[in-house]
């Protein structure tokens, strides 16, 4: 991270990467197929993590909020303190590249919670919905949770970021909208 943020993502070869750990090229490339790669080299541990605790939720019946339960229950701190995930995001931000893994990444993640939702029952069109949706929920509480003070709550955050969801599907009918609409 940091001979990105001194040269640029661009700027830095897996060279100086392996240099920097002190670690020959060659061990680099065993663990690593690309230096975009760095920045996700857990990812599918922790899609998996993911995956096993949505599975292990007993009640799917509304398959959106577990997904965002999911997510948000999960440690996110576990994988570096904050700062550290900031400085990742920032980093990740900068280069279209890295950008377009991130999504990849994200994707497949949703995908996994799709299939997890099915194979629990769930109708393969609401599991869909209901992981692709859930992971932008919490993708847009995390990136507040990233960007706020070191107090706030994740859990907290997305419930917030929920409820703005809530506000754009099911809209308040404004005064004009009730006075036409029909008694009954």
């Amino acid at each position: 991270m940091e001979l990105f943020e001194e040269q640029g993502f661009e700027a830095t070869s897996a060279v100086q990467i392996a240099e920097r750990a002190r670690v020959t090229t060659r061990t680099f490339f065993r663990y690593f197929p690309d230096k975009e790669e760095i920045f996700f080299a857990d990812a599918n541990v922790l899609t998996e993590a993911l995956v096993e605790e949505l599975l292990r939720t007993p009640d799917l019946t509304q398959p959106l909020p577990a997904v965002i339960r999911t997510l948000a229950g999960y440690d996110w701190e576990s994988l570096g303190s904050r700062e550290d995930l900031r400085r990742r995001g920032r980093l990740i931000a900068s280069d279209p590249r890295l950008l377009e893994r991130d999504l990849i990444k994200q994707h497949q993640m949703a995908d996994r919670f799709r299939r997890a939702l099915v194979e629990r029952g769930v109708d393969p069109d609401i599991a869909e919905l209901a992981a692709g949706t859930g992971s932008q929920i919490f993708r847009a509480a995390y990136r507040k949770w990233l960007d706020g003070d070191d107090e706030a709550d994740l859990a907290t955050i997305t419930e917030t970021v929920m409820s703005l969801l809530t506000a754009i599907v099911s809209p308040a009918r404004s005064p004009r909208e009730r006075r036409r609409a029909p008694t009954g």
